[in-house]
């Protein structure tokens, strides 16, 4: 439980970040990195918290599920991380951080489709 409780306040910050960069997207010249940063965030902090719903519920395989929402989080900031620093610090990350990050995202909801079908233990 404690760790759902952690990925709850996650999502609760990203999808803070997400509005907040959605803002800044729409006042900022050439900020069309900063739209997809927010999107990013925003879609994946909702993700979390059904992932963590269905995980509450028993609708989803335990670490299968827990570790798909975890990869969401780290999926979704390394993307509007490394789109944010780029667009306000003019570099990256590190070398291919927002791909890696869409690629986290990609394989977490996988494993939502995975933990659903998976039988659980």
């Amino acid at each position: 439980m404690p760790t759902y409780r952690l990925l709850l306040g996650l999502a609760g910050l990203m999808g803070a970040a997400g509005v907040a960069l959605a803002a800044a997207s729409a006042h900022g010249a050439d900020a069309s990195r900063l739209a997809s940063a927010s999107a990013m965030l925003l879609f994946h902090a909702t993700a979390i918290l059904a992932t963590v719903a269905l995980l509450t519920r028993g609708l989803l395989h335990d670490g299968i599920g827990l570790l798909s929402a975890v990869g969401f989080a780290i999926g979704a900031a390394l993307f509007a991380g490394d789109l944010t620093l780029r667009q306000y610090a003019g570099h990256s990350l590190f070398p291919y951080a927002a791909p890696t990050g869409g690629m986290v995202m990609i394989a977490s909801w996988l494993m939502v489709a995975l933990a659903a079908v998976v039988a659980r233990k």
